[in-house]
């Protein structure tokens, strides 16, 4: 018999391919094929109980104080949080490795010789909450309307995706363009699992207050718009005795609340209304806990350690905006600032300043470019700051007296070669404008740190303010880039990649709800970041993210705040925990579970 030329050469390519339990950027993988679990679970821990936590963190059209959809994948409405927990995906990560994923509803992935093409081997277990098989085609659709429809936060991280097809119910092949970058595939081995059927009848790219469909450990239960979503454990999960499942999802319940002011969620906590906090506010966690229930013993209080690079935390300045096209501008304005007097005065003096955007990682830039960093940056030489080529731009370290006259005599001077001028007590522009400054942010928690850096600021001559809006007006000024100034704090992990594109590259900088806050857009970024994506070894990646980190931050596109290299939280001492933490995330929804013993000792009543 012989065999059509297509399958000829299909099956030549197959005998090829490379068959593996999971995926890496640099080919690491810590767990051999035939783990049980993750090193970092307990695996007989019991389900039961409840988790109520505050939202601490966002992504997407996410947000801190208010929902009013459940379509988190879209740039429309506020997302609710967990919304990810009803979801699958292809493949799942370890907290013990930054940048491995292991088969979740792949029980194997083969990889074509030139690593451009992808087959996932779906196990046909894998199933939707209506009973209905996931296969093949669910996955490509879920791919396909993603990067045409998804959240541009999504969209652009899938732009190396060529296609996606079902070859067969239990195979989806990926294809990846040519000289994608390192992390796409597991970009796109990350990605939710959408029910096609269940689209089919339902717009994708519409809010809705319809819980739908999903296949993950948990589903949609009771919730309130605006004030508290929980999500129930499926006890019939298919995946619950898989090796990257075991020992987590333990909670029966899982329930965010919403809280517009954090006093406000401060004293819900006390009155047990949630039961798990993280602490970020210095002033509280130093002279808040001392009610009753801390006292004896009801709640504990407890330093969770991260080995994660702390993120990049700051005030980040709109350059779209005239008024701050001026690096020297830029730069003066952060002169104003006195973490010194602001740590030591309304901070307890538990942070240190943060300097770099790869802080607390070996991508941060010190002292003088090594010889592989230059090699890197002389290309660029003509359009970047010669600074760049020196030392590293640190701020300076003020007097701590919360007005120091020799930063504020240097920023005067700085606004004086940029052409503004000082007329009695006001500052005006080179184009003869009252320079103004508003802060912008949905709450007051930073108000207290800002005030004195603001009152520097009109010591300088510029009328500065802090705008609190609602959240809702918060989103839509944040997607529209409809501000001076606003806080922002963002990470990229071990292993920068993609996450960087969206960040700093110039096709964001005008890509309404993208990460560019600033608007950054420069060539030499954009091609070291084009560089990073495709780093065969984590020695060429760290001295590119160097290099790179040497341009912004010479750029003055913020005013770096500070951090702190652990988690303080509080909790309802209701739970138990396994005998460590993953390394590189708390693992407190994933990980701990409700302990009965505890929560009758201590008669918790809750809400």
């Amino acid at each position: 018999m012989i065999l059509p030329r297509f399958l000829t050469s299909a099956a030549k390519a197959a005998s090829e391919d490379t068959e593996t339990h999971g995926l890496s950027i640099f080919g690491d993988l810590a767990m051999p094929a035939d783990f049980g679990h993750f090193p970092y679970v307990n695996p007989d821990a019991p389900k039961g109980g409840e988790i109520a936590l505050q939202v601490s963190a966002t992504g997407g059209n996410q947000n801190f104080t208010t929902f009013n959809t459940l379509n988190i994948y879209i740039l429309k409405g506020d997302g609710a949080a967990g919304m990810g927990a009803i979801f699958d995906s292809l493949m799942a990560g370890s907290g013990d490795e930054p940048d491995s994923l292991y088969g979740l509803v792949a029980r194997a992935v083969r990889v074509s010789a030139d690593k451009n093409t992808y087959r996932f081997l779906l196990r046909k277990e894998a199933k939707f909450h209506d009973g209905s098989p996931l296969t093949a085609r669910d996955v490509a659709f879920s791919l396909n309307i993603l990067k045409t429809k998804g959240h541009p936060s999504i969209r652009q991280p899938l732009r190396d995706l060529d296609a996606a097809e079902a070859e067969a119910d239990d195979i989806v092949m990926v294809r990846l363009k040519p000289h994608h970058s390192r992390e796409a595939v597991l970009i796109v081995a990350g990605q939710p699992i959408f029910s096609a059927a269940y689209y089919a009848k339902h717009p994708f790219d519409e809010t809705t207050l319809e819980p739908p469909l999903g296949s993950g450990a948990y589903k949609v239960g009771r919730f309130d718009t605006g004030h508290f979503i929980t999500f129930d454990r499926v006890p019939e999960y298919w995946g619950k005795d898989l090796p990257v499942n075991i020992g987590q999802g333990n909670f029966d319940r899982i329930r965010f609340e919403y809280f517009g002011d954090r006093k406000v969620a401060f004293e819900a906590f006390k009155a047990g209304v949630f039961t798990f906090r993280e602490e970020f506010t210095s002033a509280v966690w130093a002279t808040g806990y001392d009610f009753a229930a801390v006292k004896d013993g009801r709640i504990i209080r407890a330093t969770l350690p991260d080995e994660s690079p702390m993120g990049t935390q700051g005030w980040f300045l709109n350059i779209r905006r005239d008024k701050f096209k001026d690096v020297r501008i830029r730069q003066a304005v952060g002169l104003a600032f006195d973490f010194e007097w602001t740590n030591a005065n309304i901070m307890y003096g538990v942070y240190a300043r943060t300097t770099s955007y790869f802080q607390n990682s070996p991508m941060a830039a010190q002292g003088g470019p090594s010889p592989d960093e230059l090699a890197l940056l002389e290309p660029y030489r003509g359009e970047l700051d010669p600074s760049v080529f020196g030392d590293v731009y640190v701020p300076p370290v003020s007097d701590g007296a919360g007005q120091d006259r020799e930063l504020l005599q240097r920023a005067s001077k700085l606004f004086a070669e940029a052409g503004c001028k000082r007329s009695g007590t006001q500052l005006t522009l080179p184009d003869g404008k009252p320079f103004e400054i508003e802060f912008l942010d949905f709450d007051n928690a930073l108000e207290p740190h800002t005030a004195p850096f603001i009152k520097n600021l009109k010591l300088l001559g510029i009328e500065a303010r802090y705008r609190v809006v609602d959240a809702a007006q918060y989103k839509r000024r944040l997607d529209d880039f409809d501000y001076d100034i606003v806080t922002s704090r963002f990470g990229f992990g071990l292993t920068p990649g993609e996450g960087m594109r969206g960040t700093f590259g110039s096709e964001a900088a005008n890509m309404p709800g993208s990460r560019n806050i600033s608007g950054i857009a420069s060539k030499a970024v954009d091609a070291l970041i084009e560089k990073a994506l495709v780093a065969d070894s984590r020695e060429q990646l760290t001295d590119i993210c160097r290099a790179l980190d040497r341009i912004l931050r010479s750029g003055h596109y913020w005013v770096p705040m500070w951090n702190k290299p652990n988690h303080l939280v509080a909790y309802w001492d209701l739970f138990s925990r396994p005998g460590r933490s993953p390394r590189y995330e708390t693992g407190v929804v994933s990980t701990w579970w409700y302990d009965e013993d505890k929560a009758k000792r201590i008669h918790f009543a809750g809400r």
